[in-house]
């Protein structure tokens, strides 16, 4: 009975916190507490939305950045899986890439952003390739992380039993380290979706960044606002979905 209280009040704070939030938000934009041609109301951003979804041009700019994010998170999570199991395994490949990673990880995503346009031009490979990066570190590091983690008592079970590296990694370290690698999926989607706008904000006539962008030039503060509620909805999806499908595949492990 007090599991399901503290369920009920949980959820109730939940719905409740964003709710007052946005009702405090649009009565101070009506009271003129906040200037709303810098900082549109919820009122006015739901309109703007309607108007644009009525216009075909919020689901353009949204099916072509998160076309690009699915291409480059994909790219990113199956680098930095590879290369974090190989860093985390051997040695000498750790040895051979830990100053590299260590000198580019701290790099933002906007200070590659003008160079990779530089090499790759306009199109759509320079976007996808800082997506991919983007997502690429959050990964790495966790994946590295899950592995310095794995108990050393079973990697030494399977040496006594002559097992190689490969069986090493299939049946004990991908386990061990699944909840890292989904942490870092996580990570890695928002690191992603950031990843995207910078791009779209730099080179593009098309996506959530580019209408963003477009939006501060042109001073449309409620299409500006409307673009980053998107990008953390849509976020907050995704990061929901993993966590669901997190607990599905450790419960059929199990």
């Amino acid at each position: 009975m007090n599991r399901k209280k503290d369920r009920i009040i949980n959820n109730f704070i939940a719905v409740a916190v964003p709710v007052g939030i946005l009702l405090f938000w649009e009565i101070a934009g009506r009271k003129g507490w906040i200037n709303t041609s810098i900082m549109s109301t919820p009122s006015i951003i739901a309109e703007n939305f309607l108007s644009l979804w009525e216009k075909g041009t919020l689901q353009k700019n949204l099916l072509i950045s998160s076309r690009r994010v699915l291409i480059g998170f994909a790219y990113g999570t199956i680098a930095g899986i590879v290369l974090g199991i190989l860093m985390g395994q051997f040695e000498k490949v750790n040895k051979a890439f830990a100053v590299i990673v260590g000198v580019l990880r701290p790099i933002p995503m906007i200070g590659w952003t003008p160079l990779f346009i530089l090499w790759m031009g306009l199109g759509e490979s320079s976007k996808i390739t800082i997506i991919a990066i983007s997502a690429f570190w959050s990964v790495l590091v966790n994946t590295i992380d899950g592995i310095q983690s794995v108990d050393k008592r079973y990697l030494e079970v399977a040496s006594m039993l002559e097992k190689g590296k490969f069986d090493n990694i299939i049946h004990i370290v991908l386990p061990t380290i699944a909840p890292n690698i989904f942490t870092g999926l996580r990570l890695g989607v928002s690191n992603a979706w950031r990843g995207v706008v910078a791009a779209e904000m730099i080179a593009a006539t098309a996506g959530i960044g580019y209408m963003i962008s477009f939006a501060r030039e042109m001073a449309q503060p409620a299409t500006l606002l409307l673009g980053l509620v998107i990008i953390g909805l849509i976020c907050l999806v995704i990061d929901s979905v993993i966590l669901k499908l997190q607990k599905i595949i450790f419960k059929w492990n199990r």
